[in-house]
């Protein structure tokens, strides 16, 4: 296994990378980078990565996908003043957002600018109780008139990536970031590609980095990966929602960060295939790798898709808990990402031949 301090390296470089959906194309090069040296790489009409790893044989083929997108915004138009209306890319919750930064990415270059809103000072009393509403926000890049902005190199569509550096905590274990979800699961994706580099396993593993995950309702760049792996198992490597935070109950989150990579029970999308699951559970416990259960009927993954491909396909979940995600910062244990890999290693090597025509049939 590398080093924490490289898992560290590797997480900050992906979730410095600005990548909205749509705009994928910076992180793209720092996972193809990174998977060059391990992996044969091609990529999709969309822009999803995908790198394939070669085993004992071309099937069973496990794909392990990440999304490479994060929750973002693109300008939606200029006002006169100069100020920036956008639209909120994924799921955004309104209370989040005000007065903090965000780069828009200009085809003349990022520029940083703060979201706003009527300062509390102007409203009546009744109206300063209420959450200010996304169409009532904008963004102030410093422009004195559209024309500025304009000239500046801002137009309509251009991506707007939230502005949060990545932070080791005073516990170095703990990481604070934008983009956690999902550029966690793109580490983990890299990380398993090298470790599996130096080991004999009895399959293919494809390591997939998708486009377009956060705003995909008919599934975007998980459709045409598993289009183009055509998977027999399949692996969403996804972050799960932390529940240690006061006021969040074991009944709305049970993962806590420390204690290992979550396991999705259920989500909005999926029922995940159960007896994929249990090899999952069965194979944390014959390598003492802590792990645990939980739901998400509030969200979604790439997962949801790859299972109903062809004629189906076994899928599950499997990823890291995280608290505050769809925020300017999320925060991960290093250790779940370390177990995470360790999970999914030692699982690839038990998906042969005749293991994954059990889950099929059994």
């Amino acid at each position: 296994m590398t080093s924490r301090r490289d898992t560290a390296e590797l997480l900050a470089e992906l979730a410095e990378a600005p990548g909205v959906p749509g705009a994928e194309d910076a992180v793209r090069q720092v996972m193809r980078r990174h998977l060059a040296p391990v992996a044969d790489l091609e990529q999709d009409h969309l822009g999803s990565l995908i790198a394939r790893r070669r085993g004992d044989a071309d099937r069973p083929r496990v794909l392990l996908a990440a999304h490479m997108d994060e929750v973002g915004f693109m300008v939606r138009r200029i006002t006169e003043e100069g100020f920036l209306k956008f639209q909120p890319l994924g799921g955004w919750w309104g209370q989040v957002l005000l007065a903090q930064r965000v780069v828009v990415h200009t085809r003349r270059g990022p520029i940083l600018g703060v979201i706003g809103s009527k300062p509390p000072h102007l409203l009546p009393p009744e109206e300063r109780k209420k959450p200010v509403e996304l169409k009532d926000m904008f963004i102030d890049i410093g422009a004195s008139s559209r024309q500025q902005a304009e000239a500046w190199g801002v137009r309509p569509g251009d991506p707007v990536v939230p502005h949060g550096p990545f932070t080791r905590l005073h516990d170095p274990d703990l990481v604070l970031a934008k983009a956690l979800d999902d550029r966690v699961g793109c580490a983990v994706v890299v990380r398993v590609l090298e470790e599996l580099a130096g080991t004999r396993h009895p399959n293919t593993v494809y390591g997939v980095a998708t486009v377009h995950e956060e705003v995909a309702r008919t599934g975007g760049g998980a459709r045409t990966a598993a289009f183009a792996v055509d998977p027999d198992v399949a692996v969403a490597v996804d972050v799960g929602i932390a529940g240690d935070m006061p006021g969040v109950t074991p009944d709305e989150a049970q993962s806590r960060l420390g204690r290992g990579p979550t396991v999705l029970l259920y989500d909005s999308s999926m029922v995940p295939h159960r007896r994929l699951r249990d090899l999952v559970a069965d194979t944390a416990e014959a390598e003492g790798i802590p792990y645990q259960f939980d739901m998400m009927p509030g969200g979604a993954t790439d997962a949801g898709f790859f299972h109903v491909h062809g004629r189906g396909v076994p899928a599950v979940v499997i990823g890291p808990p995280a608290r505050y995600v769809h925020s300017h910062g999320a925060i991960v244990h290093l250790g779940d990402v370390e177990n995470t890999v360790r999970l999914l290693v030692a699982l690839v090597h038990r998906l042969d031949a005749a293991t994954v025509e059990g889950l099929r049939r059994g």
